[in-house]
């Protein structure tokens, strides 16, 4: 079975981060959500206390066969302070392992210049960090190499069903929106 981490942060986009999860573990997806917080605890931007699974530290990186940034107003609050979370981006990148990035949080991938010469969507204003991307907004979600992007939390189901046939199929990822009658 294929791993993703999820990585949570106080002020992350709600629907972003807990259906992606909810829909990515119907897909036969296990995923461990994990905070950079001291503790295994977020409140997200709509203040949920959300339990997460591990903190960042506790856990083994390599383990992991993609990883899932939600978007949220926790992304500009970070930008710029986050050298743990570019360095396991880039670890990931590094690998050529899946990332898949929604709403703000595609600002990350941009900086780290993941995104140059990449087609890529993400929440307006997104592309202020990726300057040599070819960004789309008007797109749902966008695959290019390992990279999966998304719009926001509106497209939530075209981020997993885009993750579950880049790392599946397209026969897993139609079974995934039929099995939630999605279509």
């Amino acid at each position: 079975m294929q791993k993703g981490l999820m990585i949570l942060s106080d002020n992350c986009e709600d629907v972003e981060a807990l259906a992606s999860i909810a829909l990515l573990r119907r897909a036969g997806f296990e995923v461990t959500s994990a905070t950079f917080n001291r503790f295994k605890e977020i409140t997200t931007k709509f203040k949920q206390t959300v339990k997460v699974d591990e903190t960042v530290q506790s856990i083994d990186q390599a383990a992991f066969d993609f990883l899932v940034l939600p978007g949220g107003p926790y992304v500009d609050e970070v930008m710029g302070k986050t050298k743990a979370l570019d360095a396991l981006i880039k670890s990931f990148n590094d690998q050529g392992k899946l990332i898949a990035a929604i709403c703000a949080a595609p600002r990350f991938l941009g900086a780290l210049g993941l995104l140059d010469g990449k087609v890529f969507t993400g929440f307006t204003g997104a592309d202020i960090d990726a300057p040599k991307g070819l960004y789309h907004p008007e797109a749902e979600a966008l695959k290019d190499g390992n990279i999966i992007t998304a719009r926001g939390a509106g497209v939530v189901y075209a981020f997993v069903y885009e993750i579950t046939r880049a790392l599946k199929d397209q026969t897993a990822a139609d079974q995934l929106m039929r099995a939630i009658l999605h279509v």
